[in-house]
């Protein structure tokens, strides 16, 4: 199928997309386009407009200055995935952006897109989440800045207003901690039927502080507080981390998610064998 028509424009940076937005109200943001192209072909998506933000170069890069790992919205998945400094300070990340998609996806595909599109089984929700990294924003009102916590709203839906542009996303780089990411993908698309975040503190081998992110199983990320706390002041061993990862379905309520490949029991069933791995990867990492 062949997307409805749109208008079409190209922004020169960002507060002309700003402008642009204002200006045609319902227009979308095109940037990768791996995550809006598809929805126009099934006229999912009918913008009246596109506004290619793609060449704003303002919106790429990946820098680390005083406690801070910044990576611009434009910055695609593969480039996230090889950089030394995410590896560095925020390992997670370069773990579920080398699992994204495919090449194609992850050398067009942006972060920021990635985040503004929302989709429950995308996989860097859980990691921001998880490492509590905050998202920054540039709109009509001004700049602010919102928590991933606090961003991730439900299914495809986020706290941006409609003249609002995600600009970067900020983690706090201290090296004192380890995290990881361990991920069910879906056979075809490679999404994440379960998606899970890690990051532990350690003080030798015992757990000072975990934190944990769960993605696919919810129309939005959720930290999985309960497990948090059980694998907190724990030995971090098989016996400890298997037995604090079987409190992941304390965390999930009943809005599980199910499709004809997952159901929901079988999602619930197996959230506690990707957080044991992702608790594991995370632990040795910060030992």
């Amino acid at each position: 199928m062949y997307p409805a028509d749109f208008a079409y424009y190209r922004a020169s940076s960002v507060q002309d997309a700003g402008r642009l937005l204002s200006e045609h109200p319902g227009a979308k943001l095109l940037a990768g386009g791996h995550s809006l192209i598809p929805l126009l072909k099934l006229r999912l998506a009918v913008p009246p407009a596109l506004i290619d933000v793609g060449r704003i170069a303002d919106l790429s890069g990946i820098s680390v200055a005083s406690d801070r790992l910044r990576i611009g919205a434009l910055t695609p998945h593969a480039e996230v995935a090889a950089s030394s400094e995410v590896a560095t300070h925020a390992a997670a990340l370069a773990d579920a952006a080398g699992q994204i998609g495919d090449p194609a996806v992850r050398n067009r595909g942006t972060v920021g897109g990635n985040i503004a599109h929302a989709d429950p089984a995308s996989d860097l929700p859980a990691v921001l989440c998880a490492l509590d990294a905050s998202i920054g924003i540039v709109g009509a009102g001004g700049d602010r800045t919102v928590s991933a916590g606090e961003f991730f709203l439900g299914m495809m839906t986020t706290a941006l207003g409609e003249d609002e542009i995600v600009t970067h996303v900020e983690i706090h780089s201290g090296q004192e901690h380890g995290s990881a990411y361990a991920k069910f993908p879906h056979p075809a698309s490679r999404f994440a039927v379960i998606g899970v975040a890690a990051v532990v503190t350690a003080d030798g081998d015992t757990c000072r502080s975990a934190a944990v992110a769960l993605g696919g199983l919810l129309p939005a990320p959720v930290r999985a507080s309960h497990v948090e706390q059980a694998i907190g002041g724990q030995p971090l061993n098989e016996a400890s981390i298997t037995e604090a990862a079987a409190r992941a379905g304390d965390d999930l309520g009943d809005e599980i998610l199910g499709d004809v490949f997952a159901s929901a029991d079988y999602r619930q069933a197996m959230a506690p064998v990707y957080v044991a791995r992702a608790l594991t990867a995370a632990a040795a990492r910060a030992r």
